[in-house]
């Protein structure tokens, strides 16, 4: 299998033709939610049916972070470095302190349980947003099972100064990942309602942020391979998406540049390393990271 498939001339900008792709953990159950912490040169992510979080850094490889992470699965940082994570158990978005004590910023809404936050993003302003589908209470693999007490599976936001998290977009089968553009005018967000319903078709949705909320919700992508699950955008606005076949990578304008092939189906990606531009990527039972000629929007913030 070739590293690349590149499907567009733009795409070799964005890669490094003679890079390996190297396996750098593995004998996870499913890794997912990768974040990188450029002061402590640490790579965080979850294990999420082990029910633990897993550190990575260069000088010690995969160790435990957190041996009962109540089904972490995404995390994010927040404009004050500290570790923003979805949890399937508690049904909860938490914030982890500069101290190592948690704080709950959302696990309802009206008085009823949200349904298993997936993953999550941080605005410059510092409102938190967040997807909330039904994956952790499906089953007692990546939480508790339960039925839902919201009436669907929605787009979230938190704002700025706390407060009850507020729906801003409710007409997704199973949202997913989701991140802003460099200017943070546009939101992603990933619908992967196939992974039960074959009739959902795998898309990558983009809206207008105005204000608190979003508008003019259209298609951005179409995934040709399985489904989109955490997605990132590089400071040129390029979106990076997962997939089953590896990552795939489209230009603004929707176009798909190219593919990075990944020897299992791949759950999330980030960038990180010393300059940020290594990708990180969560592949079922693997870690991998590859470099790129790309870095994250608003690094390294």
């Amino acid at each position: 299998m070739t590293l690349y498939d590149l499907r567009d001339p733009r795409f070799a900008g964005l890669i490094h033709r003679n890079a390996q792709l190297r396996q750098i953990g593995s004998g996870f159950e499913w890794a997912e939610g990768p974040v990188w912490f450029p002061l402590s040169q640490m790579l965080l992510f979850s294990d999420i049916p082990a029910h633990r979080m897993m550190r990575w850094t260069a000088e010690s490889g995969c160790t435990i972070f957190r041996e009962d992470s109540d089904y972490s699965n995404g995390n994010t940082r927040d404009p004050q470095g500290r570790l923003v994570t979805c949890h399937h158990g508690l049904r909860a978005v938490c914030r982890t302190e500069h101290d190592g004590s948690r704080t709950v910023l959302a696990d309802s809404y009206q008085g009823k349980r949200l349904n298993s936050p997936n993953d999550v993003v941080v605005r410059s302003d510092g409102s938190v947003w967040f997807t909330d589908p039904t994956y952790g209470i499906l089953s007692d693999l990546e939480g508790y099972r339960a039925d839902p007490e919201q009436r669907g599976s929605y787009v979230w936001r938190i704002p700025a100064d706390g407060g009850a998290p507020q729906p801003v977009i409710t007409d997704f089968t199973q949202p997913n990942g989701l991140c802003f553009s460099p200017d943070e005018s546009l939101l992603y967000v990933a619908e992967s309602g196939s992974s039960h319903d074959p009739g959902v078709p795998s898309v990558i949705r983009v809206f207008d942020v105005q204000g608190d909320g979003v508008t003019n919700g259209r298609d951005f992508a179409v995934i040709d391979r399985g489904l989109p699950d955490g997605i990132r955008c590089d400071t040129n606005g390029n979106l990076w998406s997962s997939a089953a076949d590896g990552v795939h990578v489209f230009a603004p304008d929707g176009t798909l540049l190219g593919k990075i092939n990944v020897p299992e189906v791949v759950s999330n990606i980030c960038f990180g390393g010393p300059r940020g531009n290594r990708l990180f990527i969560t592949a079922t039972t693997s870690l991998y990271v590859v470099a790129v000629n790309a870095a994250a929007a608003g690094w390294p913030g």
